[in-house]
């Protein structure tokens, strides 16, 4: 019998923009994480998983960037397609990269449809307030889901100073509120908030009619999202506040390496178990057809007892 819960896994309704409105609108929470491969997030949907978030923050996770600038969006549609080859009932969400919506926003729109198009994302998140509200609008008005995200938006970490907890202050705090009210207006259907006071967090997401999603802001948002190598314990680099682990998988993962590079040394892998045998007669056989050199003996290597 399957353990699996039921509403779960595959053949589970499909999950939409409007499913999450839906969720928000009768106070339930939702769920998200991020993936960036195919194994992730076939377990992530199977998991039940509201929606799976390709983030760009697999510039450090997978390939060991220092920060989330250097990803492109060629490597963020790659990841992006893995993950919507295994993911079938959670809504998808492709992380637009950093220089593929700030400098025109003719170019947002078309990278934004290439999520879509290329790598069959249901939707794509962008940072930034106030000042990408025009491109989110033009993003929505061309028929593609937004979803927002502010507070610390790691795109923008060298002009933050640093990853900082954003909204501290009673001016800071009203340009989040600004921020968060001029996303709503432009058409976005959620809006992550990313390490912000979780009072702060709270009066945003009563203030707001679409959902909120918070990284390190709180209980008191709509719903929350992770990323996945924190949660597992595969990221050894920089570990925030927020990121509680569910398990030690790194640990497991490097001990199990540590057993297989033993059992090659001591010769003890591959033992019988893994290993394909061969009918005698078809050996003698095929040893009856070799030809050694002339001058040199053939070489015979004898089956193993």
């Amino acid at each position: 019998m399957s353990m699996r819960p039921a509403g779960t896994g595959p053949g589970r309704p499909k999950t939409t923009v409007l499913t999450l409105a839906e969720k928000h609108d009768r106070h339930e929470p939702i769920t998200m994480l991020t993936a960036y491969d195919f194994p992730t997030a076939r377990v992530a949907d199977e998991a039940g998983l509201d929606a799976i978030l390709v983030g760009d923050s697999l510039a450090m996770v997978v390939l060991g960037h220092p920060n989330t600038l250097a990803v492109t969006m060629d490597e963020m549609l790659h990841h992006a397609r893995a993950v919507s080859r295994a993911a079938h009932g959670a809504l998808l969400i492709g992380d637009m990269p950093f220089m593929s919506y700030q400098a025109d926003t003719a170019e947002a729109v078309r990278n934004a449809g290439r999520f879509l198009q290329e790598a069959a994302m249901d939707a794509v998140k962008l940072e930034g307030g106030r000042r990408y509200a025009e491109t989110a609008r033009a993003i929505v008005g061309a028929g593609i889901p937004v979803h927002g995200h502010i507070g610390l938006t790691p795109q923008s970490v060298n002009a933050l100073g640093g990853f900082r907890v954003q909204g501290r202050s009673a001016e800071a705090a009203s340009e989040l509120l600004d921020d968060a009210l001029a996303l709503e207006d432009a058409g976005c259907f959620a809006l992550v908030l990313e390490s912000v006071p979780d009072r702060l967090a709270a009066h945003i997401t009563e203030r707001l009619h679409i959902p909120t999603i918070g990284i390190g802001a709180g209980p008191g948002t709509s719903g929350q999202v992770l990323v996945s190598h924190d949660l597992l314990g595969l990221y050894d680099g920089r570990s925030p506040k927020f990121a509680k682990r569910y398990a030690e998988l790194g640990d497991a993962t490097r001990a199990a390496f540590q057993a297989f590079r033993a059992d090659v040394e001591a010769r003890a892998f591959p033992a019988r178990e893994h290993s394909y045998a061969m009918p005698d007669a078809e050996w003698e056989a095929f040893l009856g057809r070799q030809r050694a050199p002339t001058g040199r003996p053939l070489r015979v290597v004898k089956k193993r007892s």
